[in-house]
């Protein structure tokens, strides 16, 4: 069995996170505090919950 970074799913959400990051780069300085940070971290949770799902 390979590694959970082979899945189809986790290259998937990987990517979309990294969109997701760019994407929040180009927020207004009034928004650059609370919701950029607060979608990084729930695009990165999806990545780590394949990851934990994958071990068990």
């Amino acid at each position: 069995m390979g590694s959970f970074k082979e899945l189809t799913v986790y290259k998937k959400a990987f990517q979309l996170a990294m969109e997701i990051f760019e994407l929040t780069k180009l927020f207004t300085p009034e928004e650059k505090f609370a919701l950029p940070s607060q979608l990084r971290r729930s695009s990165r949770s999806v990545c780590r919950s394949i990851g934990e799902a994958y071990r068990k």
